[in-house]
C-alpha cells in the first residue's frame, strides 16, 4: 500500500510540475496581457494543487501537511481575485487596440 501511495504522489508531483512548466512557457510566448493572464492562472493553480497533493501523499503522517493544505487553500482564494484585477487593468490599458476583443462585454450598450 505504501508503494502505491508513493507512486501516486510522485505521479501527481510530476504532472503538476509539467502543468506549471507549460504555464511558464505560455506566459513567455503569448503576445498580450489577457492571454498571459489566462496561462498564469489556470494551469499554474491546477499544477500547484497537484504538486501539493503529491507532497501530502509523500509526507503522510507529518505535521507539515497542514501548511501545504493552507497554501493550496490560499492559492485557490487569491488567484481568481488577482486574475480579475489584472484583467480589468489590461482591458483599460489595451482597450483602444483594434481586434483585441471580439465581443466587448464591458462597454455600455449603445442606445439609438
Amino acid at each position: 500500500m505504501t508503494t502505491v501511495l508513493n507512486v501516486i504522489g510522485a505521479t501527481l508531483m510530476l504532472c503538476g510540475s509539467l502543468l506549471a512548466l507549460t504555464a511558464a512557457i505560455a506566459i513567455v510566448r503569448f503576445p498580450d496581457t489577457l492571454r498571459r493572464m489566462h496561462a498564469a492562472t489556470k494551469p499554474q493553480v491546477v499544477g500547484l494543487i497537484m504538486v501539493l497533493a503529491g507532497a501530502v501523499l509523500e509526507l503522510r503522517g507529518n505535521v507539515d501537511i497542514w501548511m501545504l493544505i493552507l497554501v493550496g487553500i490560499f492559492t485557490l482564494f487569491t488567484a481568481p481575485v488577482i486574475a480579475h484585477s489584472v484583467g480589468r487593468v489590461a482591458y483599460r490599458e489595451q482597450r483602444d487596440q483594434d481586434g483585441l476583443l471580439m465581443i466587448n462585454e464591458l462597454e455600455p450598450p449603445e442606445h439609438p
